[in-house]
């Protein structure tokens, strides 16, 4: 007897003959049509168990008969599969209530998985139908394997209040992950708020996330509403949350635990309704064996783990992106500029330390500095070779050999002891050592240009003007 009936519509004859005969190994009864006429009709006949369907068909798109499906067998798993593989594709089939969205081309042991899964599991699924406008702007952009995986989360995580914990290099774009899972989740309606952790003194960010009483401090000359509050019934996005004190990261696991705080000075509990997304650029578990981060709030926060890949990795959707900003800028004003074949071959070999960040900067520069409308390899060249930074024998060295030249240093100091690392003490003595040579260099090859100088250094920029801040760094800006 079939473990079930799968209903399949795709205009591709090789995807249907391909689904047919790896579902009839799987067991399952098939049936296959090139249009969503048949397959309608065979819903409204009350057949198949579960149906697998291209967005595109001749006839008429997917994503206009789910919501007809839904209404009508709302039990009826709908696998959508697409060769549109974007950000909006995926988010599209999760509101339209199917029970999972696959990008062409797709694993057949993964399908196959999904289907069991799936005919195991019957949920009803409430569609949302989002209004048009909704889908006006594309927030992220990428069809890489990696990117497509972090839609595929995105889209189940919409409709859900799960803690989501994003981690990556500065500049991936993790506060975009974090407006995109409030702007497109079931919070929509409610706030989002965004605070970073390096950005605030130490001693007034539990004030900044919890508000305070008049007369809680010195200065507290009144009461004070503090982030929770302001993004009650939205979402609360913790930027560098590695860099929050342990006293206020005390604080925050008693909101996760208990859903209340308290304001600084104050002392009646406050319920709060609060969706948290939490993000940070450094190795959080680190963190945690260095004693500078609570086990138990890593926890609390990384229910759902989310890895945004650094540009170097998903580097096939360089052409998308730069299309992307150049877009953005020209929408801004900038004229319309576009890349010829060796300028982009160019901008795939650089690392880019800076990621989605400083290529957003660099289409930028090229669309407001440069007069020509198809932008050269020459160009590339020029703004992507590393500056030269003068050694101390007076040879220029450019910031990436500075960088090489500061793993040699730590080699080296680092050689006599356990597992070649110190104590962290003499650690951080020593990272300071270079810091601040390393960090004034930069800011000399940019003029005090700090924006440039933290995608040379592949910093947040909040990071190195806190860094500028607490090491002392004399910033000096000349003319030109």
């Amino acid at each position: 007897m079939p473990a079930g009936s799968i209903l399949v519509a795709d205009d591709d004859t090789a995807i249907r003959t391909v689904l047919n005969q790896a579902l009839s190994r799987a067991g399952y009864e098939v049936r296959l049509t090139g249009n969503a006429a048949t397959l309608w009709r065979w819903v409204s006949q009350g057949e198949g168990d579960l149906v697998i369907t291209d967005v595109v068909m001749p006839d008429e798109n997917a994503f206009d008969l789910l919501p007809r499906i839904k209404k009508l067998r709302p039990n009826l798993p709908v696998i959508v599969m697409s060769a549109q593989n974007t950000f909006m594709t995926a988010i599209r089939a999760s509101e339209r209530g199917a029970y999972e969205y696959l990008p062409k081309p797709f694993d057949l042991k993964e399908l196959i998985a999904i289907v069991g899964r799936a005919l195991a599991e019957p949920k009803e699924r409430a569609a949302h139908h989002p209004e048009d406008n909704e889908f006006d702007s594309i927030p992220l952009v990428g069809r890489s394997p990696a990117m497509q995986e972090i839609y595929r989360v995105l889209a189940r995580l919409m409709q859900t209040d799960l803690t989501v914990m994003i981690s990556g290099e500065s500049g991936t774009g993790k506060e975009l992950v974090a407006r995109a899972l409030h702007d497109y989740g079931k919070r929509r309606n409610g706030p989002f708020v965004a605070v970073n952790m390096a950005a605030i003194p130490r001693d007034l960010i539990e004030s900044e996330l919890f508000g305070h009483e008049r007369g809680a401090f010195t200065g507290a000359n009144s009461r004070a509403t503090g982030r929770f509050e302001q993004a009650e019934g939205g979402t609360l996005f913790l930027d560098e949350i590695g860099d929050m004190p342990m006293e206020a990261q005390t604080r925050l696991l008693r909101v996760l635990q208990q859903g209340e705080y308290t304001t600084v000075g104050g002392r009646t509990p406050i319920k709060t309704d609060v969706r948290i997304v939490a993000a940070s650029n450094k190795d959080l578990r680190i963190l945690i064996q260095q004693g500078l981060f609570r086990e138990d709030l890593f926890f609390r926060l990384n229910v759902v783990p989310l890895r945004l890949p650094p540009l170097r990795e998903r580097i096939e959707d360089l052409p998308d992106l730069v299309r992307h900003f150049f877009a953005l800028a020209e929408k801004d004003g900038l004229p319309s500029k576009k890349l010829d074949a060796q300028a982009l071959e160019r901008m795939k070999q650089h690392r880019w330390p800076g990621n989605v960040r400083e290529l957003e900067n660099l289409a930028r520069r090229l669309a407001a500095l440069y007069p020509q409308d198809v932008i050269t390899a020459s160009v590339i060249e020029g703004e992507l070779a590393p500056p030269a930074v003068a050694s101390g024998n007076g040879a220029p060295q450019s910031v990436e050999n500075l960088g090489g030249a500061v793993e040699m240093y730590l080699a080296s100091h680092f050689a006599g002891f356990p597992n070649g690392m110190p104590p962290p003490g003499l650690y951080h003595r020593i990272l300071r050592e270079i810091e601040v040579p390393l960090l004034t260099a930069a800011l000399a090859v940019t003029r005090g240009n700090q924006i440039r100088a933290a995608d040379l250094l592949g910093l947040n920029r909040n990071t190195l003007r806190k860094k500028i801040r607490d090491l002392d760094i004399q910033v000096f800006r000349t003319g030109g």
